[in-house]
């Protein structure tokens, strides 16, 4: 039996006469490739696909998985975030916990995310994607609405450990589904689209804190009641992912001839749709990758911030003077910010096939709300409202990365070990943002405004020298003799082994 590792050389090629760099011929061992070349090959004769056709595809396909993809980030950052509106909701007082310790909390929940990428980056290879994301979803949701019966520091340890856990597996499914179903420059907006989930998170969470804060009862408090009706509408969609979310192209809902478009019209992607064998030379690639070590700097410097906001943007809002009701509806115009960042951002990345400059421009309102927030007088609340605003344009940056990384990393385990990484280095950043809060700087919290000046700044450099390798890297490559292999799109080749790929900048 052959070794999976050594699959990208089980080929039939002739390179005589050519640069060693450079592979011609065919891909013969069609079991260790991408499962798309052995349903091609079986099932590939349909008629040509028209260009009416291509757009009845692409808009058939944004409504089959959009709306669900969109559901589950939602879900995704609004169970996670509501520990913060709970905390203007009395939290703290219900379960005698302090400051430092609410401020662990939000620590606590990164930790165990980073903990399990790997293991989730294994399981969504080895089991079908889509199952698995929706299986993570219900069990996130129970632990959601477990929440409300917590009443003790223990109580609401266990329950952000358990979230991390499930959660961690979101993004990177996403990311992968993502691959699966759509061209290069289509990738940006759709991730675009389903990370709004952030956005109308945040402005759904605001309006529910909002409302749950006019319940009152003697059997349960207004938290409580919102962890339990959130928990429960998580647990649903969950069940709507496991049973119509398809797990890829070749078992979805499209006729037949929709599934072999579906898939070809990926062949100028070069990464592939999935392959189900675990290949330790990809993973050994991925940690000597140069381009993995500056993604992971520029998430974990860019999230830094990013954590900060999330986790204490209530606590932020209501040290301006306002009281918990006002802070609630403070916060929904963070959400508005945030979705049209994420839209105009994610749209030009797209249109104009240009990564980087996005990525970076997104980053300097930040460094101005960071200076807003650090500098400026205490009684200017308007100003430092406004600051605090213009920060939530920072979390436009993660679906750039996202979609780069969908882009930029061919061979499936390759993939899926540096889907990983990229969330590790996430939560990195989320963890170190939240720890910028100590007790000893409340209110004000200074030096946490100043961090977030200083890690947008490292996060923009980063970006722009990573283009500039990139550019090199294309360069390079484009200097090669000209040599092509038939089906290399779909032969789980990694993009440092073929050197027909190029980067997106």
């Amino acid at each position: 039996m052959s070794d999976p590792s050594m699959k990208e050389k089980d080929v039939e090629a002739s390179i005589r006469g050519h640069s060693p760099d450079v592979a011609v011929g065919e891909v013969k061992d069609v079991r260790n490739a991408d499962a798309a070349l052995a349903f091609l090959r079986h099932e590939g004769a349909v008629r040509e696909m028209s260009p009416e056709d291509h757009k009845r595809l692409v808009r058939k396909i944004d409504l089959m998985i959009m709306p669900i993809m969109w559901g589950c980030y939602f879900f995704q950052y609004l169970d996670k975030t509501l520990i913060n509106y709970a905390n203007v909701m009395g939290l703290q007082e219900d379960a005698h916990i302090t400051k430092a310790q609410f401020s662990n909390l939000a620590l606590i929940f990164y930790v165990s995310y980073l903990a399990f990428e790997f293991p989730h980056g294994y399981g969504m290879q080895r089991l079908p994607t889509a199952k698995y994301l929706g299986t993570m979803v219900f069990l996130w949701g129970t632990i959601v609405a477990s929440t409300s019966a917590c009443r003790n520091w223990g109580a609401l340890v266990t329950t952000r450990v358990l979230l991390g856990v499930f959660e961690s597996a979101v993004a990177p499914s996403l990311i992968l589904i993502t691959g699966m179903w759509y061209k290069a420059d289509e990738q940006p907006l759709r991730t675009g689209i389903w990370y709004l989930g952030t956005g109308t998170g945040t402005v759904v969470g605001s309006l529910i804190s909002y409302g749950f804060q006019h319940y009152e009862s003697h059997t349960f408090t207004s938290w409580q009641i919102m962890f339990l009706v959130v928990g429960l509408m998580t647990c649903c969609h969950g069940i709507v992912v496991i049973f119509i979310l398809p797990d890829n192209p070749m078992k979805s809902r499209l006729t037949h001839d929709e599934k072999v478009w579906a898939i070809e019209r990926l062949r100028e992607n070069q990464t592939g749709i999935e392959n189900k064998h675990f290949k330790p030379a990809q993973v050994f690639e991925c940690f000597a990758d140069p381009q993995t070590w500056m993604l992971c700097l520029i998430t974990i410097s860019s999230n830094v911030p990013n954590g900060a906001v999330s986790s204490f943007q209530a606590t932020l809002i209501k040290g301006f003077g306002y009281d918990s009701k006002t802070t609630a509806l403070l916060q929904i115009p963070s959400g508005f910010i945030s979705i049209i960042a994420i839209l105009i951002a994610t749209y030009l990345a797209g249109r104009f096939s240009q990564r980087a400059w996005n990525l970076a421009a997104l980053l300097v309102p930040g460094i101005m709300g960071g200076c807003l927030l650090a500098f400026l007088p205490n009684d200017n609340k308007i100003g430092k409202l406004i600051g605090n605003y213009l920060t939530n344009c920072i979390g436009a940056t993660l679906p750039l990365l996202y979609s780069w990384v969908s882009s930029n990393y061919a061979g499936h385990t390759k993939k899926v070990t540096m889907n990983a990484l990229l969330l590790m280095s996430f939560c990195i950043g989320n963890i170190i943002g939240p720890l910028t809060f100590t007790a000893e700087s409340a209110p004000e919290y200074v030096p946490a405004k100043i961090s977030i000046v200083v890690t947008c700044t490292v996060a923009a450099v980063l970006t722009i020298t990573l283009r500039m390798y990139y550019v090199w890297e294309n360069k390079r490559r484009d200097a090669l003799p000209d040599g092509h292999k038939t089906d290399v799109e779909f032969s789980d080749m990694t993009d440092r082994k073929n050197k027909e790929f190029r980067y997106r900048l």
